[in-house]
């Protein structure tokens, strides 16, 4: 029988900590926590967790130190929990390989939901890279280049369909503007954030039902975008 999924709490605050271990063991996680960031990254790579949630402010050094620190040599799933809500402390977290970000205070069941969707994500990413992409009613068959929404072909240019693939294949995890830029254009043309709006605009007309009230292709101002497949 699989053991529940480990999860590793690095906070500080005991009342987070005593609450989050209640309801994650509640819930079939296995729970681990550590109190400061030089902890956090030993038990990381003494424990092996399968997803790891991490305070920005803890009393040693910057939990965005302890997820560039811990990205060196690992791709566990990391979500950040913070009472800064700033666009620049998110940017930088997720820039330093931090998968998702969440702000104190939160709702239990929107962590809930994003800790299985970061676990699933790992898992689905652990194995071979599928040639087929299923992210809610979009389906990408990435060998043959074809789109589809419910079944209906979906007539996109090259561009759009490698912006397609990046979003629906990082499904319900907020992508920086740089990463995507980054990753559908090249480097060379990670601050062009005009590129990027525009192929958002022409992409949602084509895969949303109302392109003025997008459902899948969702905006995190100031930070970037998330492909939505699941209700959260």
């Amino acid at each position: 029988m699989d053991k529940d999924p480990l999860i590793l709490l690095i906070d500080d605050e005991p009342q987070i900590l005593r609450a989050l271990k209640t309801i994650l063991s509640a819930n079939h996680f296995r729970v681990s926590s550590a109190v400061t960031g030089e902890e956090g990254i030993a038990l990381a790579a003494a424990q092996l967790p399968d997803i790891i949630v991490l305070d920005l402010t803890l009393p040693d050094m910057d939990g965005v130190q302890v997820c560039s620190q811990i990205r060196e040599w690992s791709a566990v799933p990391i979500i950040i929990l913070s009472v800064r809500d700033s666009e620049k402390d998110k940017v930088a977290a997720l820039d330093m390989g931090a998968d998702d970000y969440l702000t104190k205070p939160f709702g239990i069941e929107e962590l809930l939901a994003r800790i299985r969707v970061a676990i699933r994500h790992s898992q689905a990413t652990s194995g071979k890279k599928e040639s087929v992409i299923h992210a809610g009613p979009i389906v990408l068959d990435l060998s043959k280049h074809i789109a589809t929404r419910d079944g209906e072909e979906l007539k996109l240019t090259a561009t759009e369909f490698k912006l397609l693939a990046y979003l629906a294949a990082h499904s319900d995890r907020v992508l920086t503007h740089q990463a995507i830029l980054t990753h559908v254009w090249g480097f060379e043309e990670s601050d062009h954030l005009e590129y990027l709006r525009v192929y958002i605009g022409q992409l949602r007309k084509k895969v949303e039902e109302n392109p003025e009230d997008p459902k899948l292709i969702i905006t995190d101002p100031g930070i970037g975008y998330r492909f939505k497949s699941i209700d959260q």
